[in-house]
């Protein structure tokens, strides 16, 4: 195994803030030819494994280098985005990575809103449609969901297709309402709808979209107003519903793809040109996903899974932390294992040359194997990979590069949302020089998403990882709150304060 050595000084972008942090070696693991490794001539079948484990433990180890995340690292990742942010507010397109869309949402929810309203989150390779009975007083009488998978050939085809299918998934939905509410089905229904990619919104309920992201690519739709294309496709459903509000994921969302807002002081945000709210505060969509950086630990695999997506050259930091990509890195490691080292005979397993064959579903149940035997690793090869009789050591090389690729993603993850803690002044050092508990200042940051709830490692990766950057000595405090259906009931709660019916319902 050859490495190389480098040390990259970054600078900061905009706004005059200077980056810095410890400058820190990054290894870079570099591709070894398969005849680099030994083989042993004539041995026997279990000198052979013998050697086989020994090989891919080499090429793990080389990897684990590649990916490694200390905290000079990830100190330095949090104060590049910084830079990105400060760029991105500053003038349109001051940021090539980060986009910094300010929303027009003004009209926050008071807890007096009363309806029935209903709310359309596309986050990625799901959506969501929910209801929502409010009655006032803060008080939810019902709330109904409902999850339905997107075939991949609408992810990919045309804006009308993808719109359609949502749009009679809502009315069908819609149609049980009178069943459970036993109500009029003539009725004006309002609805807020959570668009989780890149949209430049122009007004509350309007947004032409940048670019997709997360696998989708629709190019007919690009540059035009997303709500008008779905308001469209209801109205063909033949069914009464508006949306009132088009609104962007909550805090921190980690499913197939990954975003953040956050609230910003108006006055910061130095392009917006329109009068500032009243409120003096502005919720800013990061759209985060194509933040890239040279210190981003990066492996081959990476590169092989951004080659073969539909997006090459983009969303670099989304290819690296969400859950649409980790099953794919750890496919292209174990096929480079079992190519190079022969880790499982001298025969390539057929399933690991196969593109999605190895979900993050999968990834996460092989990581939370913490059996002695790793029978769950065993269960998931041989079912998924068509990868039979394996040995105890294949299946913690197996686990080990889970581990590897989970632990880079929790981490890089909680390095992102440290980076925006710092800009908006909720994390650093205690300028007084001292810190006493009770004047601890308390962040509670919502997270949404399948990857933060359903994978615990990369969970307490995140959170570990988040608590060594903010530290325990300091001013500031975070937590972490799983908030389930956050971007969805969102959008309902919005559609009910921004509803123009809301006084004759």
């Amino acid at each position: 195994m050859s490495m190389t050595v480098e040390r990259v000084s970054l600078f900061s972008r905009g706004a005059g803030v200077t980056m810095h942090g410890l400058l820190s070696a990054r290894v870079q693991c570099v591709r070894s030819p398969w005849w680099g490794l030994p083989k042993v001539a004539g041995a026997t079948p279990n000198a052979n494994r013998v050697v086989r484990v020994h090989n891919a433990d080499r090429l793990v180890h080389g990897l684990r280098l590649a990916a490694a995340t200390p905290l000079p690292l990830l100190r330095q990742v949090a104060d590049a985005l910084v830079g990105e942010m400060c760029a991105g507010l500053e003038e349109e397109g001051g940021s090539d990575q980060l986009k910094m869309l300010p929303s027009y949402v003004e009209n926050l929810p008071t807890g007096d809103e009363e309806g029935l309203f209903y709310a359309v989150d596309l986050g990625g390779t799901n959506f969501r449609v929910l209801r929502l009975h409010l009655g006032g007083k803060g008080q939810v009488l019902s709330q109904e969901s409902k999850e339905i998978a997107i075939p991949r050939e609408l992810m990919v085809g045309t804006g009308k297709d993808l719109f359609d299918f949502i749009a009679n998934t809502l009315a069908t939905f819609v149609d049980t309402e009178d069943i459970l509410l036993d109500s009029k089905s003539n009725k004006h229904r309002e609805a807020g709808f959570a668009f989780s990619f890149p949209v430049r919104q122009t007004s509350v309920k309007s947004g032409n979209v940048i670019q997709w992201t997360k696998g989708f690519k629709i190019d007919d739709a690009i540059g035009k107003d997303i709500v008008k294309q779905f308001q469209d496709a209801i109205s063909r459903s033949g069914h009464d519903v508006e949306i009132s509000a088009l609104v962007r994921s909550v805090f921190l969302i980690l499913p197939p793809g990954t975003n953040a807002c956050y609230v910003e002081r108006a006055d910061a945000v130095k392009k917006w040109k329109e009068a500032l709210p009243k409120s003096g505060e502005m919720v800013i969509n990061l759209e985060w996903g194509n933040f890239r950086s040279p210190w981003l630990p990066r492996t081959f695999a990476d590169d092989e899974v951004d080659k073969e997506s539909v997006n090459p050259g983009d969303q670099w930091f989304e290819k690296m932390v969400s859950g649409m990509y980790l099953g794919e890195i750890v496919r292209h490691m174990l096929l480079r294992l079992a190519e190079e080292a022969t880790l499982f005979g001298d025969t390539v397993p057929e399933k690991l040359r196969e593109q999605q064959s190895l979900e993050t579903k999968h990834v996460s149940k092989i990581h939370a194997d913490i059996s002695s035997e790793l029978q769950t690793v065993a269960t998931v090869l041989h079912e998924v990979l068509r990868i039979h009789d394996t040995t105890l050591e294949q299946r913690r090389i197996v686990h080990s590069l889970c581990d590897m690729v989970g632990q880079r993603g929790g981490r890089l993850a909680a390095a992102g949302l440290y980076g925006i803690l710092k800009k908006i002044g909720r994390a650093g050092p205690n300028k007084n020089g001292f810190a006493l508990s009770r004047q601890k200042k308390t962040t509670v940051v919502a997270m949404d998403g399948g990857l933060y709830e359903h994978h615990h490692p990369y969970r307490k990766y995140m959170e570990d990882a988040l608590q060594e950057l903010v530290g325990t000595n300091g001013p500031y405090e975070v937590f972490l709150r799983l908030q389930n259906d956050g971007s969805g009931i969102g959008a309902a709660l919005l559609a009910a304060s921004h509803s123009r019916h809301r006084q004759t319902e």
